[in-house]
């Protein structure tokens, strides 16, 4: 029989081996990228992991609940056009302002969370009130909400953002940018309250056996719901950023972002099945992410081997997936 002191330790790779890839990665790439190894360098790396990052908390709580949240990236463009025309002052900007100004921070703020939590609200409705699939509903709100986007700039962008908005993207702490710390802090914050409350123990429930957790007297509608609105919260926290590190909006912001926000969810060891994942591996998954596609930039490589790397990790994080799942069964 397995000792518990090796039970633990086997339990710990299997929850940190992101973590480990990550600093080998890191190391390898330090050894053989000429200029790779640098504070400026690691600096960037984690300002790109921005974006991308706090939309994978959403979707990879969604993930862990059982369902999928495709519309995030579309949600995140939709929050930056809004805040864009409100606040930018040219293109399809209206220019609002507020006195004192600085008022246009926490407001455009609460607009940005406020939009993306209805769009969220409206994906658990359909999810949970209608039944449907949680892939063709939000499949059909990433559709759609970008189809919105277009609608409501005419096609043309959001330029020079209030100056209040755009001091926070050019603040840095540590030589790491201020929107930078903020990813960092919601990572943080939600990491906690996945690990260490109700909410989210009822949530990895749920992944795990929705049945069981409702005879077990959870609310899991309810729950599930929140989720959704959660995660269109947060993509418009990331739609908030976004604009901000634009100094305004275009219509085809944030292209691409939900599959570099899938993968680092995936890679990050949050499973397909529901009931497993740690929101700090899905931050390494981002890291991981980012210092790969660092590396081949400097090292002059065309950007299509960021894309067949990326494909590779996911087929190899879903197939690890598998064997880590046999091995915890082995384990019990």
């Amino acid at each position: 029989m397995m000792s518990s002191r090796r039970r633990d330790v086997i339990e710990f790779l299997l929850n940190n081996l992101v973590w480990l890839l990550l600093v080998a990665v890191l190391v390898v790439f330090s050894l053989t990228v000429p200029n790779y190894f640098q504070i400026g360098i690691f600096a960037n790396i984690i300002e790109q992991s921005t974006y991308v990052g706090v939309i994978a908390i959403g979707l990879a709580i969604c993930i862990i609940a059982g369902n999928m949240d495709l519309s995030v990236e579309s949600v995140a463009a939709l929050t930056a056009m809004v805040v864009g025309i409100l606040f930018c002052s040219r293109g399809v900007g209206l220019g609002y302002s507020f006195s004192p100004e600085w008022l246009v921070v926490p407001i455009s703020l609460a607009i940005a969370l406020g939009v993306g939590a209805v769009i969220g609200a409206l994906n658990g409705w359909l999810v949970v009130g209608l039944k449907m699939n949680a892939f063709i509903a939000t499949l059909a709100s990433y559709i759609w909400v970008r189809g919105l986007v277009v609608a409501l700039s005419g096609g043309r962008s959001a330029q020079d953002l209030a100056p209040s908005l755009r001091v926070i993207g050019i603040q840095t702490v540590l030589n790491i940018p201020l929107t930078a710390w903020v990813a960092i802090a919601c990572f943080a914050g939600f990491s906690f309250v996945m690990a260490k409350t109700p909410f989210g123990r009822h949530v990895t429930m749920i992944g795990g056996n929705p049945v069981a957790t409702f005879r077990a007297g959870i609310k899991v509608d309810r729950l599930v719901v929140i989720t959704f609105v959660l995660a269109g919260a947060i993509a418009g926290l990331a739609g908030w950023l976004l604009a901000i590190r634009s100094s305004g909006a275009t219509a085809n912001l944030g292209t691409g972002m939900l599959f570099n926000a899938f993968a680092a969810v995936v890679i990050g060891g949050v499973s397909l099945k529901g009931g497993i994942g740690r929101l700090p591996g899905v931050y390494a998954g981002v890291l991981l992410l980012s210092s790969i596609h660092t590396a081949i930039n400097l090292m002059g490589l065309p950007a299509h081997y960021t894309q067949m790397i990326l494909g590779g990790l996911v087929l190899a994080a879903v197939l690890l997936d598998t064997v880590k799942l046999s091995i915890r069964q082995r384990l019990a």
